[in-house]
């Protein structure tokens, strides 16, 4: 016993046993609080029940409290505030991203109950309740067990077994639970266990838990505040793809993790219940505020991931229909089922579900799937077995919305979803670094499903246009990625969700599609329907895809192939960027090439090579499939002759991922044959050959002389999609907003007016006189835009009368829509010919508007003005009206966009800056003074850019900015050099 005078407290015994009395009392209480709480019923795998009291199959959990007390393993903030670095901690498997193969997930018992009620919208802060009971086998002896867990807090945690075959999990013994904590910075949850878990053993985890809603993040369960017949509603989903079940339940949260699914969730009586498989059974439970909860559970689910486990509590409607003996249902706010909006979705879905099933002889598993049509669901999409969502933009249409491309980029996004229910959720990539096998290949399949849904539709320019040609111009080989990673290491999550880029679909789409070029039709069908089959409810590598096809090429002769698929194919997905091949058409010689941004290419050496195949044409016939797999090889028929008709075009209908060059001789040969007969090269390749060449041209591979060659025959041109790609290439945002560009703009104008008048021609009468013929256009309905706004940019003036007049026939008869495929244009040239009459019309209709769409093209057209006057009203709203009012945009950018509106924002950025960095955020500045500041050629325009926002950005966003703002300066002198070598050009054929 220590001196009274020292450092510390006495107690006398008799104290003592008081306070020791005391705890005992207090955790006999404890105690007695943690039973009457109840917890989840402990079912093992082998004897799968509802989630209720022990015994009953039908019984809900015994859960009753309305109000969760402290956690008792502490709340997931205080572990956020009170973990320090992950230095406290000795190395160990909870350093690595990927879980230890310890132990396997069979199955989960899961309950989760959402506190959301119909008569008040939530609070924030609104928060779940969830049990869980996991099944697992174990592999390896361990005294750890690791799960990922986030945003948690954790009321129980239990671990009982072995589990002998057929016993409840209540009569086996229980693991003891020593200690357990987190990693937070690799999501785990660490269970330290007093004995080790012997292999070949099943035990059971039990687990009750809480954790946010979210509101801001579509991740986990999150909240959707709407208005539905005139009321404000709510509703919760989930989205948990790649890895935010863990922010649901704890779980082993990895793709090749796949384990079985029984459902509950506990929700109000006014909400309809929606998961992955249909309904079980439902039940009612009270809780201790004497409300009614309904309690509705699913059918065990097959084996799956956990990314595509999926609820939804809402209080929408539905309509369905039975396709092969299988319900599907679309969901949706009550006043859109009403009006019809998803009659289109409903109606195309069963045909893409049975066109799946035949094409690789698998039926879908499932009894019955859903759709739902989320209202705010940030653009996305996510193929939930059995219950897909969608942003409610992407699945609904009008009825009456017979002019729009909507038709089919709903067929695609479904298609795509739908697509995914075989690869994907049926046969999963083992890993993360191989998701192209499933994003790649379902996006590959749009173009399937659009070719039977429509036949009459062109595919190859379809995919050309929305696909080849966006990734092509992103993919380069010093800043793009491979599509599979040969290990797929990752060291962060944040990685994992940067893998959903366009690399992962468009270029893993596009090489899908190489695949099919060089195989015949069975042979591709052959090997997916087997690799599907052999990997159904399992994982999958890219190396399993490739065997499988190289076990159809071995079957059959037709096909022969210069090496094997796997080598073929590594040698795309493993590196990135594309080449460009170049043919010597006088030699016949053709060589690859990495492709580069600018004069790099001369500073980087390469000696690997892909092996590519050559599909081509030769005066309008096809050739024979070669291969080049060297960096250069002879191919002696691919010469031409003096002939005048004699001319040659590598990657027939571009399904080779590649760009094709040719010398000056090869390109001379196809620019005579384009003023002579354009019509003898087909238009994919007459889009390829402008595609291709503005590109090259622009990257220093050839002169830009050489593309605008190309475009002397365009007065005889008449598909519209061609006509899109030459003025997307040409007519460049750049070039329409930078004044500085007044020498070049009269001769362009004058030499396209003389070419664009005859496909004006054509679609400006089908405008005036019956534009429904176009409904089924498609090209032509993704394409007309360009061409109207570029016809008004160049001043034709009936198509300035023609956006006058249907601007005033709108204001006059609000019924008399505009069409959709050139309303942007013609609300902008509207707004820019009009006066404040036509402005107030149209800032009236923006704010009585509610359609998001809508709102988001009324608001740019208001920016079109002319008058400053109105332009300074404009940017006074924005940072005076309610935050409700222009949501969709930064109204500062748009007007700054404009060459009148730079500098009416730059001088309202003088006293207003700070209003317009509250309304919009501080970064909104950042991005303000890169629009000003767009045309900047010079060190002094920088200098005095940085010194006119030096008091609006702190010291670290200035050398951000400056950095940026050489780059646009040098990126701008090589597009004034571009740009004179163009107007010499034009002078000479002007």
């Amino acid at each position: 016993m220590g001196s009274p005078s020292s450092p510390g407290f006495y107690l006398s015994r008799v104290v003592a046993l008081l306070l020791a009395g005391l705890v005992a009392a207090l955790l006999l209480a404890l105690a007695v609080l943690a039973a009457l709480f109840g917890h989840c019923a402990r079912t093992p795998l082998s004897e799968p029940k509802v989630l209720g009291v022990p015994g009953s199959a039908s019984s809900p959990p015994s859960r009753q409290e309305e109000t969760r007390p402290t956690p008792k393993y502490g709340s997931a903030q205080e572990r956020v505030a009170m973990t320090p670095s992950s230095e406290w901690r000795p190395p160990g498997p909870w350093d690595q991203l990927r879980l230890p193969s310890w132990v396997v997930p069979l199955h989960y018992d899961l309950e989760l109950w959402p506190r959301l009620q119909p008569d008040a919208l939530p609070e924030p802060g609104l928060r779940f309740s969830g049990c869980v009971n996991i099944t697992v086998r174990c592999t390896a002896a361990t005294t750890r067990l690791l799960l990922h867990s986030l945003f948690l807090d954790y009321d129980l945690v239990e671990v009982f077994g072995p589990l002998p075959p057929g016993t409840r999990g209540t009569s086996v013994g229980r693991v003891q639970v020593n200690h357990m904590w987190f990693a937070l910075d690799t999501q785990y949850m660490v269970l330290e266990l007093g004995e080790a878990l012997q292999p070949g053993s099943r035990y059971e985890l039990r687990l009750d838990f809480s954790g946010p809603v979210f509101v801001d993040a579509r991740e986990g369960l999150f909240l959707n505040v709407y208005t539905d017949q005139g009321k404000r509603r709510a509703l919760i989903a989930s989205q948990m793809e790649p890895t935010f079940a863990r922010s649901v339940f704890p779980c082993f949260d990895e793709p090749a993790l796949k384990a079985t699914f029984r459902i509950t969730v506990v929700h109000h009586p006014a909400y309809v219940a929606l998961s992955n498989m249909p309904v079980l059974g439902q039940s009612e439970r009270e809780d201790v505020n004497g409300t009614k909860w309904t309690v509705t559970t699913f059918h065990t689910s097959p084996r799956m991931p956990t990314y595509v486990v999926a609820f939804a509590i809402c209080d929408f409607d539905s309509v369905s229909q039975t396709e092969r003996g299988k319900e599907v249902r679309i969901w949706a706010r009550k006043e859109a089922i009403t009006d019809g909006y998803a009659d289109f979705a409903l109606n195309i879905t069963g045909p893409i579900f049975s066109f799946l099933e035949d094409l690789f002889n698998i039926s879908y598993p499932l009894p019955k799937t859903d759709l739902i049509a989320l209202p705010v669901f940030d653009k996305h999409a996510m193929e939930n077995w059995g219950l897909m969502m969608f942003d409610e933009s992407l699945l609904l249409l009008r009825p009456s919305d017979h002019l729009t491309e909507r038709k089919a980029m709903i067929t695609y996004i479904v298609s795509h979803e739908i697509g995914h229910q075989w690869f994907g959720n049926l046969v999963t990539m083992d890993w993360w670094n191989n998701l192209w096998l499933s994003e790649g290949f379902a996006s590959y399949l749009e173009l399937g499903v659009i070719n039977y849904l429509n036949p009459q539709l062109p595919g190859n320019e379809i995919f050309l246009a929305n696909i080849l040609h966006i990734i092509l111009g992103e993919d380069h080989a010093l800043v793009s990625r491979a599509v599979s990673s040969r290990v797929g290491n990752f060291t962060d999550t944040s990685e994992i969700n940067e893998l959903f880029d366009l690399f992962t679909y468009h270029k893993g789409a596009s090489l899908a599609r190489m695949l099919h070029s060089f195989l015949d039709e069975p042979v591709f069908i052959t090997a997916l329907r087997t690799y599907l089959k052999a990997f159904s409810y399992s994982n999958a590598e890219q190396d399993d895809l490739w065997r499988h096809f190289q076990m159809a090429i071995e079957d059959q002769s037709t096909v022969v192939l210069p090496m094997t698929v796997k080598s073929i194919m590594d040698s795309w997905t493993h590196r990135s960027g594309f080449p460009v091949v170049t043919l010597n058409v006088s030699t016949g010689v053709v060589r690859q090439e990495p492709f580069y941004l600018g004069p790099v290419q001369t500073l980087v050496t390469h000696n690997d090579t892909w092996i590519i195949p050559i599909l081509w044409i030769k005066n309008g016939t096809a050739q024979s499939l070669v291969w080049l797999d060297k960096s250069s090889k002879v191919f002696p028929e691919m010469q031409v002759t003096d002939s005048d008709h004699d001319w040659v075009i590598l990657n027939s209908n571009m399904t080779g991922y590649y760009r094709v060059n040719y010398d000056n001789l090869g390109w001379k040969k196809l620019q005579q044959q384009l003023e002579t007969d354009p019509k003898a090269i087909p238009v994919v390749h007459r889009l390829q050959l402008i595609d291709d060449a503005f590109s090259l041209s622009k990257n220093n591979y050839i002169g830009i002389e050489t593309a605008l060659d190309l475009t002397k025959y365009l007065a005889e041109e008449d598909e519209i999609i061609v006509w899109r790609a030459v003025l997307v290439n040409l007519v460049t945002s750049d070039l329409v907003s930078d004044a500085s560009n007044y020498d070049m703009y009269p001769l362009l104008k004058k030499y396209l007016l003389k070419r664009i008048k005859s496909i004006w021609t054509v679609y400006s009468t089908i405008i005036r006189e019956n534009v429904m013929v176009l409904q089924d256009d498609y090209l032509a309905l993704i394409s007309l835009e360009k061409l109207f706004g570029t016809a008004c940019w160049l001043g034709l003036e009936d198509c300035l009368g023609l956006s006058r007049e249907l601007f005033r026939k709108w204001m006059t008869h609000p019924q008399d829509e505009i069409p959709c495929p050139i309303k942007t244009v013609t609300l902008c040239y509207g707004i820019a010919l009009g006066s404040d009459e036509e402005w107030d019309f149209l800032f009236s209709a923006y704010v009585n508007n509610t359609v998001e769409e809508e709102r988001l093209q009324f608001a740019y057209a208001l920016s079109c003005s002319k008058d400053p006057w109105i332009l300074n009203r404009y940017l006074e709203y924005a940072i005076t009206t309610s935050p409700l009012a222009f949501n969709e945009t930064n109204v500062i950018e748009t007007v700054a966009a404009s060459e009148v509106g730079r500098y009416i924002a730059k001088d309202f950025l003088i006293n207003h800056w700070q209003a317009v960095s509250e309304r919009y955020g501080a970064q909104s500045l950042i991005a303000l003074m890169y629009t000003i500041g767009r045309t900047i050629s010079t060190d002094a325009q920088i200098t005095e850019l940085q010194q006119f926002f030096s008091d609006m950005l702190e010291e670290p966003q200035r050398l951000t900015v400056h950095a940026k703002l050489q780059t646009i300066k040098n990126e701008n002198l090589e597009n004034r050099q571009r740009s004179a070598r163009i107007a010499a050009w034009l002078r000479k054929h002007t």
